[in-house]
């Protein structure tokens, strides 16, 4: 009976999660169908105080990044960092280039990705990749409110966001691996009716 009840709130909770995320991929989907011209004027657009915030998290989000490395004194993970950054900056200009997607109210082009976007979510991935996503939770945020000023300053839509989220996250991602994992080890072992659990810190 109990092992009933945990099979059927496991079930529960399975089937919650997946009507969560339709919901946002909808909602989201739908955000992204609204002309990028509607998509400015949803919110006061061109704010200066907004805009002004945006370009400041650019400059300290990644330099927050890399100052980690250093204080940690984590050579390794400031070379992955580093790979990460180059790498987003070459594959997003790349792509403003290439598709030369212009801005709203064709305000200019190279609208696509957004790089304020990408470099600071590349910052922000690299910290929940390499030290564990709790850490990365208010860089994620910070870089979710740059997207956001770029809307608000009419430079960029829904798609341009996105992508540069997504060639930041991913940029950080194929470099980076997790600093805990090569520094501790778990140990099992067996023998004689006997189990031995073990911790071990590579310093």
């Amino acid at each position: 009976m109990q092992h009933f009840l945990k099979s059927g709130f496991k079930d529960q909770h399975k089937f919650v999660t997946q009507v969560k995320k339709i919901i946002f991929l909808f909602l989201f989907g739908l955000l992204l169908s609204i002309p990028s011209n509607l998509q400015a004027q949803l919110i006061e657009p061109n704010s200066e105080a907004v805009e002004t915030s945006g370009d400041v998290i650019l400059l300290a989000l990644p330099a927050t990044a890399a100052l980690t490395t250093v204080v940690m004194k984590d050579r390794k993970g400031f070379w992955q960092f580093t790979k990460g950054f180059a790498t987003n900056l070459a594959v997003t200009a790349g792509l403003k280039y290439a598709i030369n997607k212009r801005r709203p109210f064709n305000s200019g082009g190279q609208a696509f990705p957004s790089g304020l976007t990408s470099i600071t979510f590349q910052a922000a991935s690299f910290i929940h990749k390499r030290y564990g996503f709790k850490y990365s939770i208010p860089g994620y945020v910070l870089a979710g409110w740059t997207a956001y000023s770029r809307i608000n300053a009419t430079r960029h839509d829904g798609y341009d966001i996105l992508a540069g989220a997504v060639v930041g996250i991913g940029s950080s991602f194929v470099f980076t691996s997790p600093y805990q994992r090569e520094n501790m080890q778990l140990t099992f072992s067996s023998g004689n009716d006997q189990y031995l659990l073990g911790f071990v810190y590579r310093f």
